[in-house]
C-alpha cells in the first residue's frame, strides 16, 4: 500500500511518462493521458489486486482500458509497476508490443483485450464479471471509459445486462474530462444528466473530483458494498497539470514538439517512484472436471433435420462434458436452438437479450476468462455487432464460436430483413478466422465439435429449413476439407454447394443423370481455411469446369473466394448466387427466383456442356 502523496507522486511520473513517450514517437495522445493519471495511480497502485507474475492468475482483478487512445499512461502503470520491461518511450515503434492503442501480446501478458474502437471495455468487462460470478471466484473487474464514448449505444446495452444479473464486482470509472476530439462532449461537465442516466439503468452512482486521490479512494471503498455495478462519475481536466493544455480545445492526439515538452516537464513534479506493493488476489480454488465422455446424437439418412436443430444438439452434449462450454444467446434461442442447453444446463446458458454488440463484447470478456462460449442469433443481426467481432479477431488466442442462423433466402417468408446474406463476408476477412457451413444434422454437430476443439474465432452457419441427412454418423469433417458426394470418370463439370445448395445441386445431380450428363457434386463445408490444391486437382479430373452455387451475395462469398484462388488455373468457373434484393416467398420460389435452385443449376450445366 502507499500513502496519498506517494499516489499523487505516481499520477505525476505517469503524466510525464505519458508526455514524454508521446514526444519520442510523434503522435498519441498524451491530454487524454494527463485527465486520468490520478484514476490510474489509484487503480493500480491502491486499489487492484495482481499477481505480477502471472498474469493469467484466474483470482487477478482484470481492468479494461475502453479509452483505448489512453494507452501511453496504462503502459506507464505496467511499467511503473513492474509489470512489463518495455520502457514507454519505444511508444508506437514497429518493433515495440506498445501500440497506439491497446493489443494483447505476449509480451504485455495484462492486456488481455483490445481495444481503441470505442464503446467496447464495458460488454468485455460485463463477460469477465459474469465469468467471476460462474466461476465462484472474488476478483473484480475494472473498465475506464472516456465521456466521449458513453455516447456509444454499446454501453448503455453493456449498463443494462449489467444491472439485470446484478454485477456488482463490476465497477466503470468514466473520465468526465469535457473535451472530445473536435470540442466538447454531448454531455460537457453536466455531472447531474450523467448521474441520472447511469441511475436509470440500475447502477450505484458515485461522483468524485477525478484528480482528489483521497476522493477517488474513497469512492472505491464505497462500490465494495454496493450490490449493483457501480460507476465512478470522475470529473476531470483534459491535459490537466499542464497550464497551456488544460482544458483546451485542439490538443487531442496530438504530441507536443520538444520545446513544448520542456516546458511542460517544468510545471509537472517529477518524483523518484516510491516503492510499490501491490496487494496479491485471495487464492480461489475452482477446480473443473470434464464429467463424461462425449455422446453423439443418432441420426437417420433422409430425415429432415434442420442444421440449427442439430446446433443445439450438440452444445447439449458438449455442455454435459465440459462446464467450461457457454452458450450466449440474443433473444432468439428458440430459432437458434441454443435454448437446448438452457433447458437441460441452465447454469451454462447467458440471455444476452437483444443487443448483439453487448452479446459479441461479452463473449470476448467470458473467453479470456477461460470459457468456450458459442455465442448465437439470426446471421442478419451479427453484422451489427461486426466491430466488435472484429477486435474480437484482433484480441489475440480465445475460443469463441459464432453461430449465425436463418441464412440466405430459403428462411423464405420472412423477407431481406431477416436474411444473412452478407456474413460469409464479413467473417471471411477477419484474420485468423474459421468459417463452417454445414449442410446437414451430422455434418452440423460434427462442425460444431470441430469449432469447440479449434482456437481462435470460429463462425458456423446454419439454415433454417429441415434438410435430409446424407452423412453416416461416423462420418468426420477436417478443417480445411471439403466432401465428393458425387463423381465418376466421366464427369463433365463439378457442381459445387454449400449448406442449402447442396441438396440443390443433388437434386441437380438426379435431373443430368437422367439425361446422361454426368457431372461430379461437393460439398463446402469448410470454407476458411480451404485446401484450394486439393480442390483444383479434383476439379482438373472432373472436367476442369466448376459451378458454385451459393445462399448469399456474391460480393465475399464463396465464389468470389473460389474465383481469387483459381485466377490462374485455367479451369471454367460460373457462379450462381442471390443477385438482387430478395422478397417474401416459399424457400422453393425464392431459391427459383433468385436462380440457386435445382432447375437453375441443371439449366447452367447444359449451357457449359
Amino acid at each position: 500500500m502507499v500513502n496519498y502523496k506517494q499516489l499523487k507522486d505516481i499520477a505525476n511520473i505517469l503524466r510525464c511518462d505519458s508526455l514524454i513517450s508521446t514526444t519520442e514517437a510523434g503522435s498519441g495522445h498524451p491530454t487524454s493521458c494527463l485527465s486520468c493519471a490520478e484514476i490510474i495511480s489509484v487503480l493500480f497502485f491502491n486499489e487492484m489486486s495482481y499477481d505480477r507474475k502471472n498474469a493469467f492468475n484466474p483470482d487477478n482483478d482484470e481492468f479494461i482500458l475502453s479509452k483505448g487512445h489512453a494507452a501511453p499512461i496504462l503502459y506507464s502503470a505496467l511499467y511503473r509497476g513492474k509489470f512489463i520491461i518495455h520502457h514507454p518511450n519505444s511508444l508506437r515503434k514497429l518493433r515495440s508490443p506498445l501500440e497506439g492503442h491497446p493489443v494483447p501480446s505476449p509480451h504485455i501478458p495484462f492486456i488481455k483485450v483490445a481495444t481503441g474502437s470505442l464503446g467496447h471495455g464495458l460488454s468485455i468487462g460485463v463477460g469477465m464479471a459474469l465469468a467471476s460470478k460462474l466461476q465462484k471466484r472474488k476478483f473484480k473487474t475494472y473498465v475506464l471509459i472516456g465521456d466521449s464514448e458513453s455516447a456509444e449505444g454499446s454501453v448503455y446495452e453493456a449498463m443494462e445486462l449489467a444491472s439485470h444479473y446484478g454485477l456488482n464486482n463490476l465497477t466503470a470509472i468514466i473520465d468526465v474530462n469535457r473535451l472530445g476530439q473536435r470540442g466538447e462532449t454531448i454531455l460537457g461537465y453536466n455531472t447531474y444528466s450523467y448521474k441520472k442516466r447511469f441511475e436509470s439503468f440500475g447502477w450505484n452512482v458515485l461522483i468524485v473530483n477525478g484528480h482528489d486521490i483521497r476522493q477517488l479512494i474513497k469512492a472505491f471503498s464505497k462500490t465494495k458494498n454496493s450490490k449493483k455495478p457501480s460507476i465512478i462519475i470522475a470529473k476531470t481536466i483534459k491535459g490537466k497539470g499542464v497550464s497551456f493544455l488544460e482544458d483546451k480545445n485542439g490538443w487531442h492526439g496530438k504530441a507536443l514538439n520538444k520545446e513544448q515538452l520542456e516546458k511542460a516537464l517544468k510545471e509537472i513534479p517529477n518524483p523518484d517512484i516510491p516503492k510499490l506493493i501491490i496487494k496479491k488476489p485471495k487464492q480461489i480454488k475452482h477446480k473443473y472436471e470434464k464429467k463424461s465422455k462425449l455422446l453423439f446424437t443418432e441420426y437417420e439418412i433422409g430425415k429432415m433435420t434442420a442444421t440449427r436443430e442439430a446446433y443445439g444438439n450438440a452444445l447439449v452434449n458438449l455442455a454435459k462434458i465440459d462446464p467450461k462450454v457457454l452458450a450466449i444467446d440474443g433473444e432468439v434461442s428458440n430459432s437458434t436452438m441454443s435454448e437446448k442447453v438452457k433447458q437441460t444446463a441452465p447454469e451454462q446458458f447467458i440471455e444476452a437479450y437483444i443487443a448483439e454488440q453487448n452479446m459479441a463484447g461479452m463473449a470476448l470478456g467470458l473467453s479470456k476468462k477461460d470459457f468456450n462460449v458459442f455465442a448465437s442469433s439470426f446471421a442478419a443481426f451479427l453484422t451489427r455487432a461486426h466491430d466488435q467481432i472484429r477486435m474480437t479477431a484482433v484480441s489475440g488466442p480465445s475460443s469463441i464460436t459464432f453461430c449465425g442462423s436463418h441464412v440466405g433466402v430459403s428462411i423464405g417468408e420472412d423477407g431481406v430483413s431477416q436474411m444473412g446474406l452478407e456474413d460469409i463476408s464479413m467473417f471471411r476477412s477477419l484474420p485468423f478466422s474459421f468459417i463452417f457451413y454445414p449442410s446437414d444434422a451430422v455434418s452440423a454437430e460434427k462442425l460444431v465439435y470441430l469449432a469447440y476443439k479449434t482456437p481462435g474465432l470460429k463462425y458456423i452457419r446454419t439454415t433454417r429449413p429441415k434438410t435430409p441427412v446424407i452423412y453416416k454418423n461416423n462420418e468426420n469433417f477436417p478443417l480445411a476439407d471439403f466432401k465428393i458426394l458425387k463423381e465418376s470418370d466421366s464427369d463433365k463439370i463439378v457442381i459445387a454447394g454449400a449448406g442449402i445448395t447442396v441438396h440443390e445441386s443433388i437434386k441437380a445431380y438426379e435431373k443430368l443423370k437422367q439425361k446422361k450428363i454426368s457431372v461430379a457434386v461437393v460439398d463446402l463445408y469448410c470454407i476458411k481455411p480451404f485446401n484450394i490444391k486439393k480442390f483444383i486437382k479434383f476439379v482438373n479430373e472432373h472436367g476442369n469446369k466448376l459451378l458454385l452455387v451459393e445462399d448469399h451475395y456474391p460480393e465475399g462469398g464463396i465464389g468470389e473466394m473460389l474465383s481469387s484462388y483459381m485466377a490462374n488455373s485455367k479451369i471454367e468457373i460460373k457462379t450462381l448466387a442471390v443477385g438482387s434484393i430478395p422478397h417474401s416467398g416459399t424457400e422453393e420460389e425464392l431459391l427459383d427466383e433468385q436462380g440457386i435452385s435445382w432447375k437453375n443449376i441443371v439449366r447452367e450445366i447444359k449451357a457449359m456442356i
